[in-house]
């Protein structure tokens, strides 16, 4: 089902004080290229295993091969994979949700309506790559830092947008609420007794 749209594509605004859906924008974890180490263990130990198997010195036999190799691919491939997948940031259309951890889930929110600043920070090797860090600050909780994050300016372009069309919701919201539920102008009579 897909919702009505307007100018450049976007959802139709909804009527004053009709609640609307939250939907999920963008689903983002840090860049993979940290996952480059682990990737090249794996291969070299693969290599390396095939290549030992049946030709290891007298004192040594195969399962040990095979168990000094999974303690490998364990710490060095499994553990960091693990640690990157554990950290996902979820933008909707009203807020940054953060999730992290494996067995113990650490979560937090930033909702749109309040409002923050945005700051980008690229290195070099971020820039290269097209990623970046987005700190997000409200100024009463803590920062949410969206480290090393593929396609930094266009999720920076997202969330600056998001926090934009929020904040007019809100205030037109807030001024229909204010105007009550006459139109306009003069208060309607008053019934007379008689």
């Amino acid at each position: 089902m897909t919702h009505p749209t307007s100018f450049a594509g976007r959802p139709a605004t909804p009527a004053p004080g009709v609640p609307t859906p939250e939907l999920r924008i963008a689903r983002v974890r840090s860049h993979a290229r940290r996952l480059f180490w682990s990737a090249l263990i794996l291969i070299a130990v693969a290599g390396a295993a095939g290549f030992f198997w049946g030709n290891l010195p007298a004192p040594f036999e195969n399962w040990m091969l095979l168990t000094a190799a999974a303690v490998v691919v364990f710490l060095l491939v499994l553990l960091p994979f693990v640690a990157w997948w554990s950290r996902v940031y979820t933008i909707t259309t009203r807020r940054v949700i953060e999730r992290s951890g494996i067995f113990a889930t650490r979560r937090r929110d930033l909702s749109h309506v309040r409002g923050y600043t945005i700051q980008v920070r690229r290195g070099i090797l971020q820039r290269m790559w097209g990623a970046g860090t987005l700190t997000l600050s409200n100024g009463a909780d803590e920062p949410l830092r969206m480290k090393n994050i593929p396609g930094v300016v266009l999720v920076h372009e997202v969330l600056v947008d998001q926090v934009e069309v929020n904040q007019i919701l809100a205030h037109r919201d807030a001024q229909a609420s204010v105007s009550g539920p006459y139109p306009p102008g003069p208060p309607p009579p008053l019934p007379q007794l008689g």
